[in-house]
């Protein structure tokens, strides 16, 4: 693939990963995320703030952005093994950024959970579908969706290593997994004040 377009590529990734779906399906519920909760564009967020099936549609809104801009890296990529995958992962972390930090509102958007799943269910199918179902159950068990985004991001590199990927994937997912703990550092004070706002049941 030639290099110009491998770049334009990642920008285009880039590009879908700023879609504000928290934020429209907010809006389309009569609320501004951003004034709720903790205020970040997120499934999460909308989960505390109109329930779960709002915060489904904004996992799956975000996930599928993330998706669709790694299978695009992995279907019109190649490398020396002909496999697409390098650029498949770039183009799913430069979604992902494109969420975490969208050029369309001054770099504040949302924490990258379900984008990184989406991006790792083309990536490496069991673990991405392993992860979601783990993210909800350690939420509906402690009623703390960050605790659960927290402890299943954490967990993530663990399942590459797991599985036999090599050291690059695991540098790749493990830098991309270290980024989203890091947007979360408000949620780790919080929980340890116990002040971190619960899910709606």
């Amino acid at each position: 693939m030639p290099p110009v377009l491998a770049v334009l590529l990642i920008f285009l990734s880039y590009a879908l990963g700023t879609f504000p779906s928290a934020i429209l399906v907010a809006r389309a519920n009569g609320i501004d995320i951003s004034t709720v909760g903790s205020g970040n564009p997120g499934a999460s967020n909308v989960t505390r703030a109109l329930g779960w099936r709002k915060g489904v549609w904004v996992y799956v809104l975000d996930a599928l952005k993330a998706g669709l801009a790694t299978g695009l890296g992995l279907g019109m990529g190649f490398d020396w093994a002909g496999t697409g995958r390098p650029l498949g992962y770039v183009c799913g972390v430069a979604a992902a950024l494109g969420h975490m930090f969208p050029a369309t509102r001054n770099f504040k958007g949302g924490k990258g959970v379900a984008c990184g799943s989406g991006a790792l269910i083309v990536l490496q199918p069991i673990i991405g579908i392993a992860a979601p179902i783990v993210w909800w159950l350690l939420s509906k068990m402690t009623g703390k969706a960050a605790l659960g985004s927290i402890l299943t991001v954490g967990s993530v590199p663990i399942g590459l290593v797991l599985t036999g990927r090599p050291a690059w994937e695991f540098g790749a997912m493990a830098g991309l997994c270290g980024l989203i703990l890091v947007k979360h550092w408000r949620n780790f004070g919080r929980l340890i004040r116990r002040e971190e706002p619960g899910l709606r049941r």
